[in-house]
């Protein structure tokens, strides 16, 4: 099979599809590789590395698309990219399609097959493919939101740590999984007063076994959002549904009562926002004030530290893209866990949660992978 690596061009989004060491992988199965010039030069990946690996090197993403039989990439297709897919074609990347009715219809359009990060599973009921980013999201959210805090970005003045004599700031995480486990640690680390929010009492005791009494740990209700959300310097949005867009938990009358200079960053946009105020943002322009709160919502938030990004991803998504360059009909039949990935498949919508949210007819990926041979 000839795989594909085109050049991220989603605003500010520096990671790339697959390191040369992925690439010399794919080679030693017998594949081919074709990588779009300087799709890794912003972090340090140049042409010749990927050469040296075995790949050959293309001009332009037109070329990429136009050959490759399953295309590699990490941020979901940009429209001009998915009037590129061609019939049949595979694409593996995150899509976040719940949220985003325009791209699911272009990709249905395209007749390709489109497998998605963001729902392909473990026989522990995770999710292998978005816990890395998740990860660095969570990391990156407690930094942003300190950055946030200062007075000249829009904050309320306060040093996240505190310092002998002044309390630390507080801050409430939403969500106890992947993210709001790394957002916690962050934030205690940088000696904030942290609160987790969880609707699993099972991840609330993991967390207090974690933490002890660094951390409260309180279970989740409307109530109890309100309660510290509203004392929160500091509130991150850390919530998911697979494959579903994010529940918006705190409401737009809730954000006038926060104290001003408050900052609210929502790690759930990519999901549509945990937050009914979120809109998407970006690296160039990452905040917005509304009603004094400070919102940071940047969609690709882990392509700000692309180099670590790319190599994580790429050590978490190389042994499912091998397998579906090595036989992708056998890999779906087979592997249910990879076929929970499957979102579009020529035509349909092979994801429940994507249907249910966008109003599409709902294929079960079973019924189709059973009819590959």
């Amino acid at each position: 099979m000839l795989i594909g690596i085109p050049k991220e061009i989603k605003n500010n989004e520096y990671r790339v599809g697959m390191t040369p060491e992925g690439v010399r992988e794919f080679v030693k199965h017998g594949h081919g590789a074709l990588v779009e010039t300087q799709a890794g030069a912003a972090i340090g990946l140049a042409d010749e590395q990927y050469r040296a690996a075995g790949a050959s090197v293309v001009d332009c993403a037109a070329e990429v698309f136009a050959r490759a039989d399953l295309v590699i990439k990490i941020k979901e297709p940009q429209p001009a990219e998915c009037k590129m897919l061609r019939p049949g074609q595979l694409l593996f990347t995150y899509l976040h399609l719940a949220p985003d009715p325009a791209q699911a219809k272009l990709l249905l359009e395209s007749d390709a097959i489109a497998i998605a990060y963001e729902t392909v599973t473990d026989a522990n009921g995770g999710l292998p493919l978005l816990a890395p980013m998740s990860e660095v999201a969570g990391r990156m959210s407690v930094q942003a939101g300190a950055t946030c805090l200062q007075k000249p970005n829009g904050g309320s003045g306060l040093l996240l740590g505190g310092v002998a004599g002044v309390p630390p700031a507080k801050v409430t995480v939403l969500g106890g999984g992947v993210v709001g486990y790394h957002a916690t640690l962050i934030a205690v680390g940088m000696g904030a007063q942290v609160t987790v929010l969880d609707k699993s009492l099972s991840r609330l005791t993991y967390l207090d076994s974690v933490f002890g009494n660094r951390v409260r740990t309180i279970y989740s209700t409307d109530a109890a959002i309100e309660e510290y959300a509203l004392e929160a310097d500091l509130a991150i949005g850390a919530v998911l549904i697979p494959g579903a867009a994010a529940p918006k938990l705190i409401a737009r009358d809730m954000l006038k009562r926060m104290r001003p200079g408050s900052v609210l960053v929502d790690v759930s946009i990519d999901q549509g926002g945990c937050f009914a105020t979120s809109r998407p943002t970006t690296h160039a322009e990452p905040t917005f004030v509304l009603d004094g709160i400070v919102h940071y919502c940047v969609a690709n938030m882990p392509g700000a530290v692309a180099r670590t990004s790319t190599f994580a991803l790429n050590h978490a998504t190389l042994p499912f893209a091998l397998r579906l360059a090595d036989d992708w009909r056998k890999a779906l039949r087979d592997d249910p866990h990879l076929r929970d990935g499957l979102n579009v498949y020529r035509g349909a919508v092979t994801c429940a949660p994507v249907a249910e949210a966008l109003g599409y007819e709902y294929v079960p990926a079973r019924r189709v992978a059973e009819l590959l041979t």
